[in-house]
Protein backbone atom coordinates (compact mmCIF):
# COMPACT_ATOMS: atom_id res chain seq x y z
CA UNK A 1 0.00 0.00 0.00
CA UNK A 2 1.79 3.57 -1.10
CA UNK A 3 1.40 6.72 1.01
CA UNK A 4 -1.32 8.30 -1.23
CA UNK A 5 -3.70 5.13 -1.30
CA UNK A 6 -3.43 4.62 2.75
CA UNK A 7 -4.15 8.43 2.81
CA UNK A 8 -7.37 8.70 0.50
CA UNK A 9 -6.21 9.29 -2.86
CA UNK A 10 -3.14 10.98 -4.40
CA UNK A 11 -1.59 14.04 -3.22
CA UNK A 12 1.13 16.16 -2.41
CA UNK A 13 4.28 13.61 -0.74
CA UNK A 14 6.37 14.17 2.24
CA UNK A 15 9.83 13.78 2.25
CA UNK A 16 10.79 13.54 6.10
CA UNK A 17 14.39 14.67 6.70
CA UNK A 18 14.93 13.18 10.07
CA UNK A 19 13.15 9.83 12.02
CA UNK A 20 14.85 7.52 14.10
CA UNK A 21 13.85 3.78 14.60
CA UNK A 22 11.92 3.39 17.95
CA UNK A 23 13.45 0.40 19.30
CA UNK A 24 15.24 -0.65 22.19
CA UNK A 25 17.84 -1.95 20.43
CA UNK A 26 18.59 1.41 18.46
CA UNK A 27 17.98 3.63 21.64
CA UNK A 28 19.69 3.46 25.06
CA UNK A 29 17.82 2.39 27.81
CA UNK A 30 19.45 5.50 29.68
CA UNK A 31 18.30 7.61 26.65
CA UNK A 32 14.40 6.57 27.09
CA UNK A 33 14.75 6.55 30.41
CA UNK A 34 15.48 10.23 30.39
CA UNK A 35 12.62 10.59 28.12
CA UNK A 36 10.09 9.37 30.35
CA UNK A 37 11.23 10.78 33.39
CA UNK A 38 11.58 14.26 32.01
CA UNK A 39 7.58 13.32 30.66
CA UNK A 40 6.57 12.57 34.26
CA UNK A 41 8.23 15.74 35.83
CA UNK A 42 6.36 18.22 33.01
CA UNK A 43 2.92 16.09 33.81
CA UNK A 44 3.38 16.31 37.71
CA UNK A 45 4.39 20.05 36.47
CA UNK A 46 0.97 20.27 35.55
CA UNK A 47 -0.88 18.66 38.51
CA UNK A 48 -1.29 15.44 36.88
CA UNK A 49 -0.87 12.46 39.40
CA UNK A 50 0.62 9.62 37.44
CA UNK A 51 3.09 7.25 38.80
CA UNK A 52 6.69 7.57 37.61
CA UNK A 53 6.70 3.94 36.67
CA UNK A 54 3.75 4.05 34.67
CA UNK A 55 5.16 6.81 32.47
CA UNK A 56 8.09 5.16 32.13
CA UNK A 57 6.10 1.83 30.98
CA UNK A 58 4.32 3.62 28.04
CA UNK A 59 7.10 5.61 27.04
CA UNK A 60 9.42 2.44 26.75
CA UNK A 61 6.13 0.50 24.57
CA UNK A 62 7.11 3.56 22.27
CA UNK A 63 10.15 1.49 21.58
CA UNK A 64 9.57 -1.41 20.53
CA UNK A 65 9.38 -1.32 16.69
CA UNK A 66 12.14 -2.90 15.75
CA UNK A 67 11.35 -3.35 12.37
CA UNK A 68 9.81 0.13 11.77
CA UNK A 69 6.70 -1.83 10.26
CA UNK A 70 4.86 0.52 13.12
CA UNK A 71 6.62 3.92 11.39
CA UNK A 72 6.46 2.82 7.64
CA UNK A 73 2.19 2.52 9.01
CA UNK A 74 2.34 6.28 10.48
CA UNK A 75 4.28 7.44 7.48
CA UNK A 76 1.25 6.32 4.89
CA UNK A 77 -1.24 7.70 6.86
CA UNK A 78 0.58 11.18 6.82
CA UNK A 79 1.38 11.61 3.48
CA UNK A 80 5.46 11.04 4.27
CA UNK A 81 6.48 8.91 1.19
CA UNK A 82 10.34 8.91 2.14
CA UNK A 83 12.39 9.75 4.99
CA UNK A 84 15.77 10.06 6.57
CA UNK A 85 15.99 7.34 8.84
CA UNK A 86 19.48 8.49 11.32
CA UNK A 87 21.38 6.61 13.63
CA UNK A 88 23.11 8.25 16.08
CA UNK A 89 26.49 6.85 17.93
CA UNK A 90 26.01 6.85 21.50
CA UNK A 91 28.55 4.47 22.27
CA UNK A 92 30.65 6.53 23.52
CA UNK A 93 28.38 7.60 26.52
CA UNK A 94 26.05 4.95 26.87
CA UNK A 95 25.99 0.84 27.02
CA UNK A 96 24.20 0.34 24.18
CA UNK A 97 22.13 -3.06 23.26
CA UNK A 98 23.98 -3.88 20.40
CA UNK A 99 27.86 -2.95 18.64
CA UNK A 100 28.33 -0.10 15.90
CA UNK A 101 28.36 -3.03 13.62
CA UNK A 102 25.02 -4.83 14.60
CA UNK A 103 23.84 -1.53 14.65
CA UNK A 104 24.29 -0.59 10.95
CA UNK A 105 23.33 -4.45 10.17
CA UNK A 106 19.84 -3.93 11.65
CA UNK A 107 19.84 -0.58 9.66
CA UNK A 108 19.93 -2.13 6.83
CA UNK A 109 18.02 -4.90 7.13
CA UNK A 110 14.89 -2.49 8.33
CA UNK A 111 15.49 -0.40 4.88
CA UNK A 112 15.66 -3.70 2.90
CA UNK A 113 12.22 -4.48 4.59
CA UNK A 114 10.67 -1.48 3.52
CA UNK A 115 11.97 -0.52 0.09
CA UNK A 116 12.57 2.87 -1.01
CA UNK A 117 10.86 4.12 1.96
CA UNK A 118 14.04 4.75 3.93
CA UNK A 119 17.48 6.63 3.26
CA UNK A 120 19.76 5.74 6.60
CA UNK A 121 22.13 8.13 8.21
CA UNK A 122 24.61 6.66 9.55
CA UNK A 123 26.12 7.68 12.74
CA UNK A 124 29.80 8.49 14.34
CA UNK A 125 32.06 9.41 16.64
CA UNK A 126 35.27 10.80 16.41
CA UNK A 127 36.78 8.44 18.54
CA UNK A 128 36.17 5.44 17.07
CA UNK A 129 39.57 5.59 15.04
CA UNK A 130 39.90 3.85 12.30
CA UNK A 131 37.30 1.14 12.97
CA UNK A 132 34.88 3.93 12.96
CA UNK A 133 36.03 5.23 9.41
CA UNK A 134 36.19 1.12 8.17
CA UNK A 135 32.70 0.93 9.04
CA UNK A 136 30.88 4.00 7.63
CA UNK A 137 32.81 3.38 4.50
CA UNK A 138 31.13 -0.01 3.97
CA UNK A 139 28.12 1.28 5.60
CA UNK A 140 27.84 3.33 2.25
CA UNK A 141 29.39 1.17 0.04
CA UNK A 142 27.87 -2.60 1.04
CA UNK A 143 24.40 -1.08 2.09
CA UNK A 144 23.63 1.91 0.18
CA UNK A 145 23.70 4.28 3.44
CA UNK A 146 22.87 7.74 2.22
CA UNK A 147 24.57 10.11 4.61
CA UNK A 148 26.07 10.94 8.00
CA UNK A 149 25.24 11.25 11.29
CA UNK A 150 26.63 13.57 13.89
CA UNK A 151 25.47 13.80 17.46
CA UNK A 152 27.74 16.27 18.80
CA UNK A 153 26.42 16.73 22.57
CA UNK A 154 28.53 13.70 23.07
CA UNK A 155 31.37 15.69 23.17
CA UNK A 156 33.18 16.40 20.51
CA UNK A 157 32.51 19.59 17.88
CA UNK A 158 31.11 18.57 14.50
CA UNK A 159 34.24 20.51 12.98
CA UNK A 160 36.68 18.11 15.02
CA UNK A 161 39.47 17.38 12.73
CA UNK A 162 38.95 13.91 13.44
CA UNK A 163 35.99 14.14 11.63
CA UNK A 164 37.64 15.14 8.28
CA UNK A 165 38.51 11.53 6.90
CA UNK A 166 34.43 10.40 7.05
CA UNK A 167 34.22 13.96 5.72
CA UNK A 168 36.57 13.18 2.55
CA UNK A 169 34.26 10.30 2.23
CA UNK A 170 31.29 11.88 2.09
CA UNK A 171 32.85 14.38 -0.84
CA UNK A 172 33.85 11.43 -3.15
CA UNK A 173 30.45 9.80 -2.81
CA UNK A 174 28.35 13.14 -2.70
CA UNK A 175 26.85 12.36 0.75
CA UNK A 176 25.35 15.35 2.85
CA UNK A 177 25.69 14.84 6.51
CA UNK A 178 23.10 15.97 9.28
CA UNK A 179 24.54 17.24 12.47
CA UNK A 180 22.24 17.86 15.81
CA UNK A 181 21.90 21.16 16.68
CA UNK A 182 20.62 22.62 20.00
CA UNK A 183 19.83 20.87 23.37
CA UNK A 184 18.90 16.77 23.33
CA UNK A 185 19.83 14.58 25.64
CA UNK A 186 19.82 15.82 29.26
CA UNK A 187 23.17 14.19 30.61
CA UNK A 188 25.43 15.17 27.75
CA UNK A 189 27.38 18.62 27.22
CA UNK A 190 24.49 21.44 25.46
CA UNK A 191 27.56 23.53 24.63
CA UNK A 192 28.32 21.52 21.37
CA UNK A 193 25.11 21.87 19.80
CA UNK A 194 25.86 25.62 18.63
CA UNK A 195 25.32 25.91 14.72
CA UNK A 196 28.16 28.19 14.21
CA UNK A 197 30.12 24.95 15.40
CA UNK A 198 29.87 23.49 11.81
CA UNK A 199 31.31 26.48 9.99
CA UNK A 200 34.98 24.99 9.85
CA UNK A 201 33.89 22.32 8.20
CA UNK A 202 31.63 23.54 5.97
CA UNK A 203 34.29 25.64 4.79
CA UNK A 204 37.40 23.13 4.59
CA UNK A 205 34.35 21.10 2.67
CA UNK A 206 32.35 23.22 0.23
CA UNK A 207 31.68 20.39 -1.99
CA UNK A 208 29.69 18.54 0.93
CA UNK A 209 26.48 19.70 2.05
CA UNK A 210 25.87 19.99 5.91
CA UNK A 211 22.45 20.06 7.37
CA UNK A 212 21.81 21.66 10.49
CA UNK A 213 19.55 19.26 12.30
CA UNK A 214 16.68 21.04 14.54
CA UNK A 215 18.23 24.48 12.90
CA UNK A 216 14.73 25.87 12.46
CA UNK A 217 14.16 25.46 16.17
CA UNK A 218 16.68 26.16 18.56
CA UNK A 219 19.42 28.18 17.61
CA UNK A 220 17.61 29.92 14.56
CA UNK A 221 18.83 33.15 13.72
CA UNK A 222 22.59 31.44 13.98
CA UNK A 223 21.40 28.42 11.91
CA UNK A 224 19.83 31.25 9.46
CA UNK A 225 23.11 33.10 9.17
CA UNK A 226 24.96 30.04 8.38
CA UNK A 227 22.35 28.83 5.94
CA UNK A 228 22.27 32.08 4.03
CA UNK A 229 26.06 33.04 3.99
CA UNK A 230 27.50 29.69 3.18
CA UNK A 231 25.72 27.77 0.17
CA UNK A 232 26.45 23.79 1.29
CA UNK A 233 24.72 24.97 4.93
CA UNK A 234 20.80 23.47 5.12
CA UNK A 235 18.34 23.29 8.29
CA UNK A 236 15.74 20.71 8.99
CA UNK A 237 12.73 21.67 11.20
CA UNK A 238 12.52 18.70 13.24
CA UNK A 239 11.02 18.97 16.56
CA UNK A 240 9.18 21.88 15.37
CA UNK A 241 6.22 21.48 17.34
CA UNK A 242 8.49 22.10 20.73
CA UNK A 243 9.72 25.34 19.47
CA UNK A 244 9.55 28.01 22.36
CA UNK A 245 7.48 30.38 21.18
CA UNK A 246 5.30 33.01 22.63
CA UNK A 247 2.59 32.92 19.80
CA UNK A 248 3.29 28.94 18.96
CA UNK A 249 4.86 26.96 16.35
CA UNK A 250 3.08 27.61 13.63
CA UNK A 251 3.50 31.70 13.35
CA UNK A 252 7.52 30.58 14.67
CA UNK A 253 7.59 28.23 11.51
CA UNK A 254 5.78 30.88 9.11
CA UNK A 255 7.81 33.35 10.13
CA UNK A 256 11.14 31.27 9.19
CA UNK A 257 9.53 30.30 5.84
CA UNK A 258 8.79 33.61 4.89
CA UNK A 259 12.55 34.97 5.04
CA UNK A 260 14.00 34.12 1.70
CA UNK A 261 15.70 30.85 2.94
CA UNK A 262 13.18 27.97 1.84
CA UNK A 263 15.84 26.87 -0.45
CA UNK A 264 17.75 25.92 2.62
CA UNK A 265 14.86 24.40 4.98
CA UNK A 266 13.87 21.21 5.16
CA UNK A 267 10.86 19.53 6.60
CA UNK A 268 11.44 17.24 9.50
CA UNK A 269 9.76 15.84 12.64
CA UNK A 270 12.27 13.71 14.91
CA UNK A 271 9.75 11.24 15.26
CA UNK A 272 8.43 8.71 17.18
CA UNK A 273 9.58 10.99 20.02
CA UNK A 274 6.73 12.56 19.95
CA UNK A 275 4.04 9.56 19.98
CA UNK A 276 2.53 10.58 23.49
CA UNK A 277 1.89 14.01 22.51
CA UNK A 278 0.08 13.68 18.93
CA UNK A 279 -0.10 11.44 15.92
CA UNK A 280 2.08 12.17 12.68
CA UNK A 281 -0.82 12.54 10.27
CA UNK A 282 -2.03 15.22 12.72
CA UNK A 283 1.53 17.26 12.54
CA UNK A 284 1.82 16.76 8.95
CA UNK A 285 -2.18 18.24 8.64
CA UNK A 286 -0.41 21.19 10.02
CA UNK A 287 1.26 21.96 6.67
CA UNK A 288 -1.64 21.66 4.21
CA UNK A 289 -2.24 24.34 1.91
CA UNK A 290 -4.14 27.38 3.28
CA UNK A 291 -2.63 26.55 7.01
CA UNK A 292 -1.38 28.84 9.49
CA UNK A 293 2.56 27.59 8.80
CA UNK A 294 2.05 28.41 4.62
CA UNK A 295 -0.12 31.61 4.89
CA UNK A 296 1.51 33.68 2.44
CA UNK A 297 4.52 31.10 1.61
CA UNK A 298 3.99 30.68 -2.39
CA UNK A 299 3.60 26.75 -3.77
CA UNK A 300 7.25 26.58 -4.75
CA UNK A 301 8.61 27.63 -1.44
CA UNK A 302 5.93 24.81 0.09
CA UNK A 303 7.15 21.83 -2.16
CA UNK A 304 11.22 23.24 -1.63
CA UNK A 305 10.43 22.63 1.86
CA UNK A 306 8.17 19.93 1.79
CA UNK A 307 10.24 17.62 -0.51
CA UNK A 308 12.38 19.35 -3.13
CA UNK A 309 15.03 20.38 -0.88
CA UNK A 310 15.50 16.77 0.31
CA UNK A 311 15.30 15.23 -2.84
CA UNK A 312 18.04 17.57 -4.04
CA UNK A 313 20.41 16.84 -1.73
CA UNK A 314 19.84 12.66 -2.52
CA UNK A 315 20.32 13.30 -5.75
CA UNK A 316 23.37 14.18 -5.73
CA UNK A 317 24.68 10.93 -4.49
CA UNK A 318 22.81 9.55 -7.21
CA UNK A 319 24.87 10.93 -10.11
CA UNK A 320 27.13 9.07 -12.10
CA UNK A 321 29.97 7.57 -10.37
CA UNK A 322 31.97 8.84 -7.38
CA UNK A 323 33.05 12.69 -7.24
CA UNK A 324 36.74 13.65 -7.51
CA UNK A 325 37.13 13.00 -3.43
CA UNK A 326 38.78 16.47 -3.33
CA UNK A 327 37.14 17.91 0.18
CA UNK A 328 39.13 21.23 0.00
Amino acid sequence: MTAASAAGGPRHLFLDAQVQLGSELAIPRAFIEYQADNAHHRMAAHGHAVRRDRVRERVFALYQDDDADRLVAEMDEAGIALAFMVAPDFSHVADCALSPPELAQLHHRVSRRHPGRFRVFWGVDPRAGQDGLDLFERCVTEYGFAGLKLYPLCGYSPSDRRLYPYFEICARYRLPVISHTGPGWGPLDFTFGRPLLIDEAARDFPSVDFVLGHGGVTHVDEASYLCAHRPNVHMDISQFHSVLSADGWQRHLNRLFRQGLEHKILFGTCWPSYRMSDSLGGLVKEFAEGTAVFDGVRRTSRELITSGNGLRLLAKASGDGPGDGHGR
